[in-house]
């Protein structure tokens, strides 16, 4: 049966029951499967934010051959820990098997192969997950093997194994409900084929997954799938689902519309990952196993997450939150330096910038205080101050970070200039302007923490780092451009094509129009740098018609980051994210709500095709949950959120407080885009902008929408959203 008949039969029996939470029923987990350019989603089978996720592996969703199915998995791009397979016989290893009738749902797989016809169904708990295979004819047989260097063992109908990954351990612990024949083959012991004895027709198989022991991965199997009873065990990973979901209700808009948003906010529970176990869990931070009342959460995408994905969760879940960022804390504190990426495997060097510091500024701004901000500080400082800033590099600074410190910039080498410092990545190379502009940011971030701290002499220090991503923007030319280590601007260069594979001599997987707008925390000083606020509008219309001026092949050759193009404008990467936005502190937030409507309408669509980049575990798919509301979180650390045009009649939004907040939008429809009017809790705004307080304290936000922009609304200056440097984030608390 077709998930959009299942959804579409569901939905007509929440209608004729009159059920309020039937949220999981909208969810497309196939949506952006095809992959645009680079990795597609995958249609994962998990609880939210739990250590069991499973998939079928297989290229992409067109694929028409299943090659396995993990135990768990590490993350989507890096692999899967324990691969099983039913199969008519045992001779089948390594067949990938083409398959039909699948069903995909959040708590629920299930797939028939064509060859043998064995049905496969899946379903999750936390730390322990339950196969159920129908074996039409012949003798049953499950094929295990390990990805990764480890053994398996079988012995009573007991499954018992280990993996060795990344200086890591994984643990599995299972059992078949019927007699086995077991044969373990491979000269390391990683393959291992189970025959069922008697012929039976249907087989069961539940299991723990533990990164601490076996016996830890059979006490999580005990604790939560005590029982055979499949249909009990999904139908409570369906439910879970619908809680979650159901903190935030929509009505009106289309049937795509919902599916979109659901599907979004599914992807916003795959990360972080709860990987405490009984009180204690291992950390790849010390390579200890830590006692600890809270959960301790790893794999953290953060260059990717901190925009939207953090601040989403911070209002719908500040409790998790909180815990997050205390995992963080603890991760710095085993390791020594705050992680850039905390996942299963401790701190992944990569990408760019200090990224915990505009989560944790951000978090702290929104009244999530139950974290060791003193510590959280210590971390923070020293990455900025004591460690590099070199793209997909961690640890002690180098010459060219003392350079930064001095300077207030990245020097750049010029095209064709040989590299003469061993720290710098050979492949990722300086990213000078992007660098510059993390640092910028970053180090304002942590400006905001010291001042609510007290530190006066540390909150000017940071301040004034927070001013270096001026000394890359060349008046001259209106555009960011890179500067040699003498002063001198590089030449030749181009925003659009310059920088090599990437553009990473210069920035970070996008070209340099998008860097051009990376200035989350001082958009009115960037605006001045433009020659004022009629200019930078003016420059903002031109990034989305800005042609790119050469072939596609050729500018995806080199920007393959770069998806979901207007102009110049990237929809399919991170950094974009808050650039539509931007009309609104430019005084037209009409622009906003025009183009936020397009992009979302364009890029985002239940298809195969309906992610235009990288997911990034909630990266893209956090902009989409805030955008179709009608808020966005432009500068994570400003405790405020910018309206855009909402894409239903009303949200409902339910806080962990116990309180609900409302978004109604009266004779919304897809002509009728353009806020005319705007009413908090009764009051008239004039703004196009509200606090996070006016959020959590419940209440209700009305716009009357209309065909036609109103130009007036948002355009006083004193009506702006605050972003200034020198502005006080905690006075809009």
């Amino acid at each position: 049966m077709s998930h959009m008949l299942i959804r579409l039969l569901s939905i007509g029996a929440i209608c004729i029951t009159g059920l309020a939470q039937a949220q999981v029923e909208w969810v497309d987990p196939t949506m952006g499967g095809q992959g645009f350019m680079l990795e597609p989603t995958r249609p994962t089978v998990s609880l939210p934010n739990s250590m069991v996720r499973v998939y079928p592996v297989r290229k992409d969703q067109l694929d028409d051959q299943i090659r396995s199915f993990p135990l768990t998995i590490i993350s989507h791009r890096l692999g899967e820990l324990f691969w099983m397979m039913p199969a008519a016989s045992a001779d089948t290893w390594d067949s990938p098997q083409a398959y039909d009738q699948e069903t995909t749902t959040p708590y629920y797989f299930a797939t028939r192969f064509d060859d043998s016809l064995i049905r496969t169904e899946f379903t999750p708990a936390a730390r322990a997950g339950y196969f159920r295979f129908t074996f039409p004819s012949g003798k049953p047989v499950v094929l295990l093997a390990n990805r990764y260097p480890g053994d398996l063992a079988f012995s009573n109908n007991v499954l018992t194994g280990v993996e060795r990954f990344n200086n890591m351990q994984a643990f599995v612990y299972g059992e078949f409900d019927l007699p086995m024949q077991g044969t373990v083959s491979g000269d390391d012991q990683k393959r291992l084929a189970l025959t069922v004895a008697n012929g039976n027709k249907t087989l069961q198989f539940r299991y723990g997954i533990s990164f601490i022991s076996i016996e830890q991965a059979r006490k999580n199997l005990s604790k939560e799938i005590p029982n055979w009873n499949f249909e009990k065990l999904k139908q409570a990973a369906k439910d879970r689902w619908n809680a979650v979901l159901g903190q935030i209700q929509v009505e009106g808009g289309t049937a795509d519309q919902r599916t979109v948003f659901y599907t979004s906010l599914y992807r916003c529970y795959e990360r972080m990952v709860n990987i405490t176990e009984d009180g204690q869990y291992y950390s790849a931070f010390d390579h200890q196993v830590h006692q600890d009342s809270r959960p301790f959460y790893v794999d953290n995408w953060l260059w990717d997450t901190y925009r939207a994905l953090e601040p989403l969760q911070t209002l719908l879940n500040p409790e998790m939150e909180a815990d997050k960022l205390q995992s963080y804390v603890r991760a710095f504190q085993q390791l020594g330096w705050m992680p850039e990426f905390s996942v299963l495997w401790g701190n992944h060097e990569c990408m760019t910038g200090n990224p915990a510091a505009p989560w944790m500024a951000d978090a702290w701004a929104k009244g999530i205080t139950n974290f060791d901000i003193q510590s959280a500080l210590a971390g923070l400082k020293k990455n900025s101050l004591e460690g590099t800033w070199l793209p997909w590099r961690r640890g002690a600074k180098s010459s060219l970070d003392d350079f930064l410190n001095t300077n207030g910039y990245m020097p750049a080498l010029h095209p064709g200039e040989k590299e003469t410092i061993a720290e710098v990545h050979p492949r990722e190379r300086r990213q000078a302007i992007s660098v510059t502009e993390a640092q910028s940011y970053d180090d304002w971030c942590t400006a905001q923490i010291v001042r609510q701290l007290g530190d006066d002499a540390d909150y000017q220090l940071f301040l004034k780092r927070a001013a270096d991503y001026k000394n890359l923007f060349r008046t001259d030319k209106g555009h960011v451009w890179p500067k040699d280590a003498d002063g001198n601007w590089i030449e030749p260069y181009t925003p659009g094509f310059s920088g090599g594979q990437g553009g990473r001599d210069y920035t970070t997987e996008n070209n340099g129009y998008t860097y051009d707008w990376d200035v989350q925390h001082d958009l009115q000083g960037l605006f001045d740098l433009m020659g004022g606020r009629a200019a930078a509008e003016a420059k903002l219309d031109q990034l989305y018609r800005e042609p790119i001026g050469m072939s596609k092949y050729d500018f995806w050759y080199k920007f393959p980051d770069a998806s979901g193009l207007v102009g110049q404008f990237s929809m399919g990467n991170e950094p974009s994210l808050h650039i539509p936005y931007i009309y609104n502190y430019l005084g037209a937030p009409w622009k906003t709500q025009k183009r936020v409507r397009m992009l979302i309408d364009t890029w985002f669509t239940d298809t195969t095709l309906g992610m235009p980049g990288d997911e990034d575990g909630g990266g893209m798919s956090s902009f989409v949950v805030f955008s179709m509301m009608g808020l966005y979180p432009v500068t994570p650390g400003v405790p405020i959120y910018d309206l855009c045009s909402p894409f239903f009649d009303r949200v409902t939004i339910k806080l962990h407080n116990g309180k609900m907040f409302t978004i109604v939008a009266r004779h919304n429809s897809a002509n009728n885009k353009y806020i005319q009017s705007i009413t908090l809790n009764g009051r008239p705004l004039s703004r196009v902008w509200i606090k996070h307080s006016d959020l959590v304290n419940g209440g209700r936000l009305e716009l009357e929408m209309g065909d036609t922009p109103n130009k007036t609304l948002g355009a006083n200056p004193a009506d702006l959203p605050p972003s200034a440097m020198a502005v006080n984030p905690y006075l809009y608390q």
